[in-house]
């Protein structure tokens, strides 16, 4: 045992204390992200069906998407997915080490959120 540190452990995590660097915060976002989008497909599909089944209910669908808190849901979606992929590709270039170095995982974890923000809003004043 290594007696020289005096520093003494914590008995219990207290996690609202615990400060996460930026990569930690983007891979919990991008399993989030992906947990969401998963969930989120049978909506999706189903959403999909009703726009193609008939003209009645495309016309339903359109109207419900009038609705600005529906829009502001897909707006989250619209997200979830932007994050996800550019974390993706962050993650493929992590597996072939490139911008492993901490100063590198910090710049692509700041470009991820800058980003897929930057995207979110881009496609969602075009799709709005």
């Amino acid at each position: 045992m290594n007696t020289t540190n005096t520093r003494t452990r914590p008995k219990h995590l207290d996690l609202t204390k615990i400060k996460l660097p930026i990569p930690g915060i983007i891979s919990i976002m991008h399993r989030v992200s992906g947990a969401v989008l998963f969930l989120m497909l049978p909506v999706l599909l189903c959403l999909l069906q009703q726009s193609l089944q008939s003209p009645d209910t495309y016309v339903q669908f359109r109207d419900t998407f009038a609705n600005p808190l529906v829009k502001l849901v897909l707006l989250g979606l619209l997200w979830a997915f932007l994050h996800h992929f550019c974390a993706g590709i962050r993650y493929l270039a992590l597996d072939v080490h490139m911008g492993t170095a901490l100063p590198a995982a910090r710049a692509t974890s700041y470009a991820v959120l800058v980003v897929s923000l930057v995207l979110t809003v881009i496609f969602g004043v075009w799709l709005w």
